[in-house]
């Protein structure tokens, strides 16, 4: 007996599997149906190739609004299994598909002293400095969603901006370790919410944005909220792909649901980097570049340029 069949007998108790899905990469020979939607898949992705990886519901609501793919939960269903096998067979790169995964954490280490100069060279040729420095309030961007992060992120970091996402907005821990952080920067901060609007997603923002700002003023900082997306107007305005709630959700919420990644991703970075700029004090993120420039110029002639 195999080690994975002793883990396999310990978790099932000696029962016997029916049946199992692929493991790893399998071979797939699509049905043209299936080959026709795989067409389509390719033809979002390479749309938003600056934007990958995408989420499934990215793609989902990019297919209803763009090619009259169906809307409803078992066409949803059905996209994500197609997308798992396309992915398995190799013929959509796995890394194109932002899933929202775990964490690992990995220690650090080095090959030898050699690699830790190099190394230090180039954090050096690459030094950040805080580049919310000399703002009149910082910004911290918030988004319920964490596969949404990686877009998000390439346009707030720039701007040194923290995207702060995924699960833990329900939590009193998480809610009052971000406020007690927020306070203890010292400065105003404003917080940019990116989440869906539907019951869950109003209530969980609803929660999220009360308990810090309250938790925030007991530790004696300043911190307000602005709803980035998605509003009722972007709604109308954007002609997002809607649902009605569901009907066993009895909190307090009127007209339809939409969410999030239904915003196309170009359009979603549009809307970040615009909240973003409109805010910044362009004198003093020049001035912070500026002087990178200088710190970056100090530590090549203490210790070389990066090799």
């Amino acid at each position: 007996m195999s080690a994975s069949d002793n883990i396999i007998r310990e978790l099932l108790g000696g029962a016997k599997r029916k049946r199992t899905r692929v493991r790893g990469f399998a071979d797939w020979n699509p049905s043209e149906e299936s080959l026709a939607l795989l067409d389509l898949i390719r033809q979002v992705l390479a749309e938003y190739a600056h934007y990958l990886p995408l989420t499934i519901r990215q793609i989902f609501y990019r297919l209803v609004g763009a090619h009259g793919y169906d809307k409803t939960e078992l066409a949803y269903e059905r996209l994500c299994e197609r997308i798992n096998r396309a992915r398995r067979a190799r013929l959509i790169d796995m890394d194109d598909i932002r899933d929202d995964g775990g964490v690992m954490l990995k220690p650090s280490y080095w090959s030898g002293a050699d690699q830790f100069l190099s190394s230090v060279r180039y954090a050096g040729a690459h030094l950040r400095l805080d580049r919310q420095l000399g703002q009149q309030k910082e910004l911290l961007l918030v988004c319920e969603a964490a596969g949404m992060a990686p877009q998000i992120q390439r346009v707030a970091d720039p701007f040194g901006i923290t995207v702060r996402s995924g699960g833990g907005f329900d939590s009193t821990t998480d809610q009052h370790s971000t406020a007690r952080a927020i306070a203890a920067s010292g400065y105003p901060t404003e917080m940019l919410h990116i989440g869906d609007l539907d019951p869950s997603g109003a209530h969980l923002c609803l929660a999220w944005l009360e308990n810090v700002e309250a938790f925030t003023r007991e530790y004696g900082g300043e911190v307000t909220t602005t709803r980035l997306a998605v509003t009722r107007q972007q709604v109308r305005e954007l002609r997002l792909e809607t649902s009605p709630p569901k009907p066993t959700d009895n909190r307090a919420f009127e007209g339809p649901a939409c969410q999030a990644e239904a915003i196309p991703p170009d359009v979603l970075a549009r809307i970040v980097r615009e909240a973003i700029e409109s805010r910044i004090d362009w004198g003093a993120y020049d001035a912070v570049l500026r002087r990178e420039k200088r710190q970056r110029a100090k530590i090549r002639r203490s210790i070389g340029a990066a090799r």
